[in-house]
């Protein structure tokens, strides 16, 4: 396959994306490189669209051990994420499907109807043992596309149907569609959700994540949450250095007068392709802090712009990453927000009959 376009995209392409350009997919032996025809005729291309493609899964359950994540399993409806958060850790999994990890991250989406019927199947093995399973811990279930393609709406009526816990992420306020399940999965102890806030500037968010809601939008998703039943954790995620950290209490007030019960936060992540993508971000629409923003990054990862040691990825090392966490810790404290929700249910869990199964006698 050859390779996207690394060259910058111009602005009035890709008004409402985040990424500027589409650099180079890392696992590809050919780049392709844009030269002028020698025709010097006017050509203006058009703005660049969102792309849905489709995906049948066999298996739709995906695994993990990693000793610094509370989960052990989890669920992507979607590939790619038309939110198009600059600061997305999940960008360099686009690499895998030979595309870029810049706009086509945002643009070329990949959605996977059948993940339902893949699920069921898999729910409804002898050999399954129920443990809580996370959604939108990579890209987000409840993202724009999600409105016409109903994945996750269709994944949410097989976990009920199992009575299999669920935890869900999301910036989007889409997940309020589906409160008549998860409303009634939260007040069972079966479901729990973590809403991200990254800042409370309305500007710095339309720039920074481009096509999630407004923070003021995400706050009232608290609140409607909350109301229905399901349990709500506040994520102050990501931290963004000399950019947004000093909204960290104010974030949290908001949160926990929104009615969320729990918090937690992550400090900015730049793995791979993320981390070029991002300065040339911050180049365009902070110049007069870039240099800070990515000296106190630096300053976190051991004087690279991402450290991926497990001990230490999600936070950062050193004085600021302490003084964040002390912050954290004593606001929580003034909010009575926990750091830890209640465990959800597992001994609900049983493989609903279907037409055709011996009936038991008992």
């Amino acid at each position: 396959m050859v390779q996207s376009e690394s060259r910058q995209v111009p602005e009035k392409r890709r008004r409402g994306r985040a990424a500027a350009s589409n650099p180079d997919c890392r696992f590809d032996s050919t780049t392709r490189a844009a030269v002028h025809d020698g025709w010097d005729i006017p050509e203006e291309l058009p703005p660049l669209r969102t792309e849905v493609r489709v995906e049948r899964p066999r298996k739709i359950i995906t695994r993990n051990s990693s000793p610094d994540i509370a989960f052990d399993r989890s669920i992507n409806p979607y590939r790619g994420c038309e939110h198009g958060c600059i600061y997305c850790f999940a960008r360099p999994s686009h690499a895998y499907l030979g595309m870029s990890p810049g706009l086509d991250f945002e643009t070329k989406l990949i959605a996977r109807p059948g993940a339902a019927e893949a699920l069921a199947r898999e729910l409804s093995a002898t050999s399954y043992v129920p443990k809580v399973i996370a959604i939108g811990t990579n890209t987000d279930p409840y993202q724009p596309v999600e409105r016409d393609q109903k994945v996750m709406r269709r994944i949410l009526e097989v976990l009920q149907e199992f009575n299999h816990p669920v935890a869900v992420v999301t910036k989007g306020t889409l997940i309020e569609r589906d409160l008549d399940i998860l409303g009634e999965m939260g007040r069972a102890g079966l479901a729990r959700v973590g809403i991200s806030v990254t800042t409370l500037d309305a500007d710095l968010s339309r720039r920074m994540e481009p096509r999630a809601p407004a923070p003021q939008r995400r706050l009232a998703t608290i609140r409607k949450l909350t109301e229905a039943g399901v349990p709500v954790r506040l994520m102050v995620s990501p931290v963004v250095p000399a950019l947004t950290d000093h909204e960290l209490e104010a974030i949290l007030q908001a949160g926990a007068e929104a009615g969320a019960v729990a918090a937690s936060w992550i400090m900015l992540r730049l793995p791979l392709e993320v981390a070029p993508l991002f300065r040339d971000w911050l180049a365009e629409h902070y110049p007069d802090c870039a240099a800070r923003v990515m000296g106190r990054v630096r300053e976190l990862q051991g004087g690279k712009d991402y450290d991926p040691a497990w001990s230490r990825r999600m936070t950062g090392k050193g004085p600021f990453s302490d003084l964040v966490s002390a912050r954290f810790r004593v606001a929580c404290d003034r909010l009575g927000l926990a750091r830890e929700l209640d465990p959800l249910r597992i001994d609900l869990f049983h493989v609903p009959p279907r037409p055709g199964d011996q009936l038991s006698l008992f």
